[in-house]
């Protein structure tokens, strides 16, 4: 493909892209995979340089574009070479009207700059959560530690400020390693690994992961737990809690699953009330903390998704509640910023349940937000983050 022709087929990603946000669609990644599979004729260096080109032009634009091209336009504004292309010719995009309009360039749309804003995430911390994010691996402790999987790894990967991390340059191929296939280590951001290790789970006790998706968190508690003691992963989505016993499984971690149905979870974990030494609820959340990874997602967002995770996240922490027993606790994890989904959420639990308190929580890194801690691409080089652990007295 001529450069041109990348360029238009860059806009046309875009489009699908921006298609799928309106719709609530597949995720961009998916969008790309989907797009690339229909156009067989584009090579391995082509499918890079398109990826590259619309992941820039996302990037670029605040508000939602109206298009593709207007959304290419923007990033053409800043790159004459870009915007050269730019010529009608052959397979490349239409030359650029005197009159047409660009995109807006932004960090994400207005409402959503308001609300972090509200939220303490000033201008500089906002522009950070468009970087583009490293590859963080977790060391599986059931088989090695930190610093002989190092010495393992076809690259040095540097230390972060999770005890078992090792941190790679975005784009690292670590699941093709064979140390990830012999179950060696996760792919896990350096923050969802200090978020897991504030609830301080300990060999022998009975842990429960409410929200457990494909099991990421979960994998790290049992990597706690040294398999000495229960582990519980429960969710609500058969599909993503399927790939959990395969990943269990290469990891060597002893995992019981538990498919929920939404509105009867008490009801389907009444053997465990007041049982549970601990309890995770890493919470679905607006995902605000994570716009490093998936950029798209900030044009998915409406003002009322806010309301209505707040609210499922209020009901999951009382499920957590009901199933903690005296001198237990709840760890309360968001990949969110905004204070609605984070510090809001542990101060109103609190008020609902008289006999909790918000632990000491002393990680190596993070600010102090409200009851808990907050972990941000700009302070921390980490994926944004809130988590506050919460316990009940004895």
């Amino acid at each position: 493909m001529t450069p041109a022709a990348r360029v238009q087929g860059a806009i046309e990603l875009v489009d699908a892209i921006l298609a799928a946000a309106r719709t609530g669609g597949a995720s961009a990644d998916r969008v790309a995979g989907e797009w690339f599979r229909a156009r067989r004729y584009a090579g391995s260096g082509d499918r890079r340089a398109i990826r590259e080109l619309a992941w820039r032009a996302i990037r670029a634009c605040g508000e939602t574009p109206g298009s593709g091209r207007a959304a290419m336009l923007l990033v053409a504004r800043e790159d004459p070479g870009l915007g050269a292309l730019f010529d009608g010719a052959g397979h490349g995009p239409a030359p650029i009207a005197p009159d047409e309009v660009a995109a807006t360039p932004g960090v994400a749309p207005s409402w959503l700059i308001e609300e972090l804003e509200a939220s303490g995430i000033g201008a500089v911390e906002q522009a950070a959560l468009l970087d583009r994010a490293p590859l963080d691996i977790r060391a599986n402790r059931l088989r090695t530690d930190r610093d002989s999987l190092r010495a393992a790894l076809p690259l040095a990967g540097e230390s972060t400020a999770a005890a078992d991390a090792l941190r790679f340059p975005s784009g690292t191929p670590a699941e093709q390693w064979p140390e990830f296939a012999q179950g060696l280590f996760e792919v896990q951001d350096s923050g969802s690994q200090i978020a897991c290790s504030a609830l301080g789970v300990q060999p022998g006790e009975a842990v429960i992961d409410l929200c457990a998706g494909a099991g990421g968190k979960t994998l790290a508690l049992a990597a706690a737990l040294d398999n000495r003691g229960t582990l519980l992963a429960c969710d609500s989505d058969r599909a993503r809690l399927s790939r959990l016993p395969p990943r269990a499984e290469r990891a060597g971690a002893v995992v019981e699953t538990r498919l929920l149905n939404p509105g009867r979870e008490l009801e389907m974990l009444s053997d465990w009330r007041e049982r549970a030494d601990a309890v995770l609820v890493d919470a679905p959340c607006s995902g605000t903390g994570t716009w490093r990874r998936n950029p798209e997602t900030r044009w998915r967002l409406r003002p009322a998704d806010i309301a209505r995770y707040a609210a499922l996240q209020a009901r999951l922490l009382d499920i957590a509640a009901a199933l903690t027993k005296p001198g237990g606790r709840v760890g309360y994890v968001v990949c969110s910023l905004l204070d609605a989904e984070g510090a809001d959420q542990g101060t109103a639990f609190l008020a609902r349940h008289p006999g909790w308190r918000a632990a000491t929580v002393n990680p190596a890194t993070g600010i102090a937000r409200g009851t808990g801690v907050r972990l941000t691409p700009f302070h921390d080089g980490t994926d944004g983050f809130f988590f506050t652990v919460l316990e009940r007295l004895c």
